[in-house]
């Protein structure tokens, strides 16, 4: 006690000069490996293609984006401009501003007085421009009963439109407008050459001005179809429309627009829709080469004149068995025709020396079986001022005159 052990204090804190010298050798050793490590790294690194970007359209550079979380996933994002052209695009470009949307404004009698309403909208197609008129096509049933009538164009600017002439057999109708502001007329096309199965796009205004110049693509999916037409909405058909069938969309306020060909050609003028709920895809237009004499009538003379025989007509498969056997006088084996109810004085038909009860059976040779095929023949096949064989039944005995046919403005 008291001292110091010599020996084992020197021992305790002798110099530790060999450790020293090993720390010093791997602290170097460590930094060359790491510094020789990112030498060869860079070269790697800058390959690699883990880092967002963008491509640009124009200079094709890429743009490097960092992820806004941190946990977000990096991934490749590109963005690219595509510019589509087809044939459809081009044919809707050709012909979809010469679609226009027709508003039929009527008046209307309230308690506060006369006042201004919209009747309904539909759709029309400009067809032909000169000097500073130009002239759109449209169905008769969106005209209707229009005091003034207002004309949109795919700008969106509106016009006043005039009225020159309807149709109600062919629901066809012609408008007149001012010429400044229209930029694009459509081109007929040749309904007659079509074929089912070929391409078809219908343009116009479904459900009014707020989806104007929607574009619905579909084929042709039949031609001639006979559709029964009720005219005066007795519940009896009084004619047969001869239509386009499509299935391409045509929907209320279709009606009027265009039907085009995949050439941008108006090869048809859409005309109604069948509404059943049993029935999809049934769109029907009004053949191009069927609608453009009854549009050249209307734009030049503002009607349309047919072929008449000045009498009044019904059905017999409308009239009862006992009055075709006892007041018609027809024989058990004829239960179809045409009986005359009514003969006009210095008529054509009085001429010819026909009376009231007579029942036609034959036109030309053609069978007559209803008030439909009557007015069909005469419509479609006959002029004013032609000739015309007809049979017909008197008392039950087939008598035959010929008719020379008159002209009235229908």
């Amino acid at each position: 006690m008291g001292y110091y052990d010599d020996q084992d204090y020197q021992g305790r804190y002798k110099p530790q000069n060999s450790r020293k010298g090993g720390f010093f050798w791997a602290s170097l050793a460590g930094a060359v490996i790491g510094a020789l490590m990112v030498i060869f790294s860079i070269p790697l690194l800058s390959n690699l293609d883990v880092l967002p970007y963008k491509i640009e359209p124009n200079n094709q550079s890429a743009v490097i984006e960092q992820p806004q979380d941190k946990n977000e996933d990096i991934t490749a994002k590109k963005t690219v401009s595509i510019d589509v052209t087809t044939k459809i695009t081009d044919a809707v470009d050709k012909a979809g501003d010469a679609v226009v949307g027709i508003t039929n404004i009527q008046e209307s009698t309230s308690f506060w007085g006369q006042a201004q309403e919209s009747g309904g909208t539909g759709s029309g197609v400009v067809y032909k421009k000169a000097g500073d008129k130009a002239y759109i096509v449209t169905n008769h049933h969106v005209v209707a009963d229009a005091s003034e009538l207002e004309v949109s164009l795919s700008d969106g600017t509106k016009i006043p439109a005039k009225l020159l002439g309807s149709d109600i057999w062919t629901d066809l109708a012609v408008l007149e407008v001012p010429a400044e502001q229209i930029k694009v007329v459509a081109e007929f096309g040749n309904s007659e050459k079509l074929k089912p199965g070929e391409p078809v796009i219908a343009i116009g205004n479904p459900l009014g001005l707020t989806f104007s110049g929607s574009v619905t693509q579909g084929i042709i999916s039949g031609l001639e179809r006979a559709i029964p037409v009720d005219v005066n909405q007795d519940g009896t058909p009084d004619w047969q429309a001869e239509v386009l069938q499509t299935d391409a969309a045509i929907n209320p306020g279709n009606s009027g627009g265009a039907l085009i060909n995949i050439e941008g050609q108006v090869i048809g003028i859409n005309s109604m829709k069948i509404a059943q709920s049993a029935v999809e895809g049934i769109g029907l237009s009004i053949p191009i080469n069927y609608a453009a004499p009854i549009i050249d009538d209307l734009e030049k003379t503002g009607e349309v004149k047919r072929p008449f025989m000045g009498v009044e007509l019904a059905s017999v498969n409308e009239i009862s068995a006992y009055h075709q056997q006892n007041t018609l006088k027809l024989p058990k084996e004829v239960n179809f025709g045409v009986a005359i109810r009514a003969v006009e004085p210095n008529s054509p038909a009085d001429k010819a020396g026909m009376k009231e009860l007579d029942v036609i059976i034959e036109m030309d040779g053609e069978e007559i079986r209803d008030v439909v095929d009557l007015r069909k023949h005469l419509y479609n096949k006959k002029k004013v001022g032609d000739d015309m064989q007809v049979k017909y039944y008197r008392n039950g005995k087939l008598q035959e005159t010929t008719m020379k046919l008159g002209g009235e403005t229908l």
